[in-house]
Parts: C-alpha cells; sequence; structure tokens
C-alpha cells in the first residue's frame, strides 16, 4: 500500500472509531436516563427530588460536547487543515526570515 492510501486508511479508521464512541456513548446514555428514571422514581429512591433530571441533564451535556468534537470540530480540523496550518506557518516564517537577510545584507553594504 502506497503512503498515501495508507493515510488514507488510518485517518478513515480513527474516524470510523471515533463515531463508533459517540454512537456507544449515545446508547449508554440513553439506557443510563432510563435507568435513572427507574431508580427515582419507580424504585423510590429519594422520590421527593427529582436528581434524575440532574444526571441527565449533566450527562446530556457531556454526551453534547463530545458529539460536537466529533461530527463538527473533527470534520473540517483534520490532518488536511493542520497540514495546510504548519505550510502556511512555514512560509511566514521563510518570509521573515528572506526580510532579516535582505535587511541584515543592506545594513552591511551601507557600513562598508
Amino acid at each position: 500500500m502506497e503512503k498515501n492510501q495508507q493515510e488514507l486508511y488510518e485517518y478513515a479508521r480513527k474516524r470510523v472509531k471515533q463515531k463508533k464512541r459517540v454512537y456507544l456513548h449515545f446508547i449508554l446514555f440513553f439506557v443510563s436516563s432510563v435507568f435513572f428514571y427507574i431508580i427515582n422514581k419507580i424504585l423510590d429512591v429519594d422520590p421527593q427530588d427529582d436528581w434524575y433530571l440532574w444526571a441527565i441533564t449533566a450527562w446530556a451535556f457531556v454526551f453534547i460536547l463530545h458529539f460536537i468534537k466529533i461530527f463538527v470540530i473533527e470534520s473540517f480540523i483534520n490532518k488536511t487543515w493542520e497540514r495546510d496550518q504548519i505550510a502556511m506557518l512555514v512560509a511566514r516564517q521563510e518570509r521573515r526570515i528572506e526580510q532579516l537577510e535582505k535587511k541584515l545584507e543592506n545594513d552591511n553594504s551601507q557600513a562598508v
């Protein structure tokens, strides 16, 4: 397998693994939410307080953050974006070095 194909395969494998974890997280969230409700309301564990709502809300917040990270952020801040940013920064540094070298040459020529 060529290096480029290997890189594409590894990226695809990583994305599938990330998405699989999000789906698993959702299943766990859903099952646990039902379980929290059953414990609080049906088994009468501290029934005067609706603590299950706080647990579900906190977990939903964490799940939403996980979902956003995988499906929003990772979709546009990926390897290609990373390579483009590195290339841009390297080009900027090279331009700056050229400017400094020209300035140094001009200073040396004026000093002579």
